[in-house]
């Protein structure tokens, strides 16, 4: 049963001078099966905030739907727009909930959430339902050591957007290149002052 449920994937969160880059790989699994060859990992909750996902594929799909709903209910309740910190504290707490509850398969989920209100925004969303604020970088999902390898290597503070889509295709790369549960392509999405926008998608050649 465990190598049944076992999942993988690479997701990357790059915080640049003037924007947040997202981006992710677009294959899923289920153990050592290629389940799907075209999966949207990076998705839109509201017109200024983006999150990645990672894990357990109901559980994410639900939450992503949740939150989605509270946000759009807040604002009209309050007449506000919701803060990228907000938002971000929002989902960690129904990943708290839903790592607890009783279950036959484990709802794990883990998420990255970026955004731009009056500033730009990272938030890595631990499994646990914790939560961390992010200057720099970040990635999850099996392919992440291979993405944190070229991350450390050749990020640099205050980068600009096409500095940081560069860097971002090349971290999903190397994931790809050795993460077997990594692969089909990539995503990128770039958050500003202006809103979301997908700046890249592309088919990269994985060999395995």
């Amino acid at each position: 049963m465990d190598d049944i449920l076992k999942t993988g994937t690479t997701t990357v969160g790059i915080v640049c001078k003037d924007c947040i880059i997202l981006g992710a790989d677009k294959r899923a699994t289920s153990g050592h099966f290629i389940a799907n060859k075209n999966v949207n990992k990076v998705l839109p909750i509201n017109n200024q905030m983006m999150v990645t996902t990672a894990g357990t594929v109901s559980d994410i799909q639900l939450m992503v739907k949740l939150i989605k709903a509270e946000l759009k209910l807040k604002e009209i309740r309050t007449n506000k727009t919701t803060t990228v910190k907000e938002g971000a504290n929002l989902l960690a707490g129904m990943v708290y909930a839903n790592i607890r509850k009783m279950s036959l398969i484990p709802g794990i989920s883990h998420f990255l959430v970026g955004g731009f209100d009056s500033k730009k925004s990272l938030y890595d969303l631990y499994p646990d339902g914790s939560i961390a604020e992010i200057n720099d970088f970040v990635s999850s999902g099996s392919g992440s050591v291979m993405a944190y390898g070229v991350l450390e290597a050749n990020y640099k503070k205050d980068m600009k957007e096409k500095e940081g889509v560069e860097l971002m295709i090349k971290a999903l790369n190397s994931a790809i290149q050795r993460d077997a549960a990594s692969g089909e392509g990539i995503d990128v999405f770039v958050i500003d002052k202006k809103g979301v926008k997908k700046s890249l998608q592309k088919i990269i050649n994985t060999r395995l």
